[in-house]
């Protein structure tokens, strides 16, 4: 498994670019506001943050049970991705509804944007993560 620190840096870096895109994106294709599209995705940013680490730590737990290693099959990378965007979009689409001041089907809709973003850019950022920063073989036995 991956150690503390990077964890952390998996988890801010992932952040942090995604934050970027997001930005950017929701300025020119949602016609959001800088402010608006700036809270969205700072409160998000750090929501998914905490979310990310977390849900990432349990996933692998539950590889390191039932297969002895957290190393990921494309299929088990495909699954990460979409458990952990179903739980984030189901945490956001209140806020981004009460924030916004739209309807709960509004929000979904820019949830769901943001979710399928958010499911492709996490596929490979995590894959170009792990090329990177190879988990160490003394790690994978802890």
């Amino acid at each position: 498994m991956r150690t503390v620190a990077d964890r952390i840096r998996h988890a801010v870096s992932f952040e942090l670019i995604g934050f970027l895109i997001v930005v950017s994106m929701g300025l020119l294709l949602f016609d959001l506001s800088l402010q608006d599209i700036g809270v969205v995705a700072i409160a998000g940013s750090i929501i998914a943050t905490l979310w990310v680490y977390v849900f990432n730590y349990l996933f692998d737990r539950v590889l390191m049970r039932f297969q002895g290693h957290a190393r990921k099959s494309f299929r088990q990378r495909l699954l990460n991705s979409l458990l952990f965007e179903i739980g984030l979009l189901l945490v956001l689409l209140p806020f981004i509804a009460w924030y916004l001041q739209v309807s709960l089907l509004e929000a979904f809709i820019l949830d769901a944007a943001l979710a399928l973003f958010y499911l492709v850019y996490s596929l490979g950022f995590n894959w170009a993560y792990d090329l990177v920063f190879p988990i160490e073989p003394q790690a994978a036995r802890h």
